[in-house]
């Protein structure tokens, strides 16, 4: 029976998504190519000739980040013209979703050997910009789903709604947060992301974390999405999230080799770890966020696995309400919840953060000795994806 096991895994250290940030002047298709060239230069024996396909994800898909910018990030890693790429776009999950092609298409016979990857320059392509035309906001989603849902909102009103709907005060939400940018600053100083790690500038962590961050220092910030309109739609928002409780906008790339248990034999390659289960679920638009919660249930039915089997959890720190409300529904261990910290300290570069979370769950399993390890992503318009991967010895 053909199976999908991971033989490596790497990422960039994630920088700041702006002007001024390590990775600004770099073209995005560069950055891309930077973790694809370095899977090769990390993993001896590896023809790129011999990649079927290079599935990346990009949020941002306009400007330089448009016209299938994986396949052009092929090109620019100068690999062969033989292999192709395709461009994702499961929004914050894109390439956790490039994750679960590659997987469906090895244990189908349709791929013998694959990447998948990410990579997003916030700086370059500012989040939202595919939304504009000549310089006016589109109509998201069109009449027809404005009409159904009376209109979609901001994530950062959805991270209020769930604040709100699981009672989490202002003080839960930056506790989170400071331990989060805690949890980073140790990873990094023990270590911990080295071996992960590729660099493409002089850049040595990750950009956005800060190492003195405090519950007393996030307090001081003020919220981010209080708008009276909001409240005329849904009552009453104690507002609470802000820039300091939610992910930042960042510049980065992650990319995964993956092939079966025969070919990796055939090459001498030691597998790390198999794509036991994925899956992706639809939830509601507006609340839009909370999605990681039937994803998680669902992809743990599949693996015939609880909660408590699971070794390792990370769950992407898009808001960290969301995060708070996952581990409430699921009453998953926090100790266990992105223990090297999340993307509200190590930063959220769209595209590439299913990649980049999946490089992390990876080598935390490894080092903790942990058997299965999840990950989950919440994404814009109410969808979301769950993985289970398995530590193999």
């Amino acid at each position: 029976m053909r199976d999908a096991v991971i033989v490596d895994a790497v990422r960039t250290p994630v920088a700041k998504g702006k002007p001024g940030g390590a990775y600004h002047a770099i073209h995005p298709v560069d950055l891309h190519a930077h973790v694809l060239k370095a899977l090769v230069e990390r993993n001896p024996g590896l023809d790129p000739a011999e990649i079927d396909d290079v599935i990346g994800g990009t949020v941002g898909q306009v400007g330089e980040q448009s016209t299938n910018a994986t396949r052009m990030a092929v090109l620019a890693a100068g690999f062969p013209e033989s292999v192709p790429g395709v461009t994702v776009d499961r929004q914050c999950g894109s390439s956790q979703q490039a994750l679960s092609f590659a997987a469906q298409g090895l244990i189908s016979g349709a791929y013998d050997l694959v990447v998948a990857s990410g990579a997003e320059s916030m700086s370059r392509v500012p989040i939202g910009s595919s939304a504009y035309v000549d310089g006016t906001r589109a109509l998201v989603g069109g009449p027809a789903v404005a009409e159904r849902y009376g209109g979609l909102i901001p994530q950062g009103v959805s991270a209020e709604l769930i604040a709100r709907k699981w009672g989490f005060t202002r003080a839960q939400l930056d506790d989170f947060a400071a331990t989060s940018h805690q949890r980073a600053a140790a990873a990094w100083r023990a270590g911990h992301f080295d071996s992960q790690i590729t660099r493409p500038t002089s850049l040595a962590v990750d950009e956005t974390i800060r190492p003195g961050t405090t519950v007393e220092t996030l307090a001081g910030l003020r919220t981010a999405f209080a708008d009276p309109r909001w409240e005329q739609r849904f009552g009453a928002i104690d507002w609470k999230v802000t820039a300091g409780n939610s992910s930042p906008v960042n510049d980065g790339a992650a990319a995964l080799l993956l092939t079966t248990s025969a070919t990796a034999a055939r090459h001498g390659w030691r597998p790390r770890a198999r794509v036991h289960t994925a899956t992706a679920v639809g939830d509601d638009p507006v609340m839009m966020l909370t999605g990681i919660i039937p994803a998680t249930a669902k992809v743990l039915a599949r693996a015939g696995l609880t909660i408590d089997d699971i070794d390792a959890y990370e769950v992407n720190e898009a808001f960290t309400s969301v995060v708070l409300a996952w581990q409430a529904e699921t009453c998953a261990d926090p100790g266990k919840v992105n223990v090297d910290g999340g993307a509200t300290a190590i930063g959220h570069p769209l595209g590439a953060s299913g990649a980049r979370l999946a490089t992390t769950l990876l080598n935390v399993l490894e080092r903790t000795g942990g058997r299965y390890g999840l990950q989950t992503m919440c994404e814009a318009g109410g969808t979301a994806n769950a993985t289970i991967i398995e530590r193999l010895p």
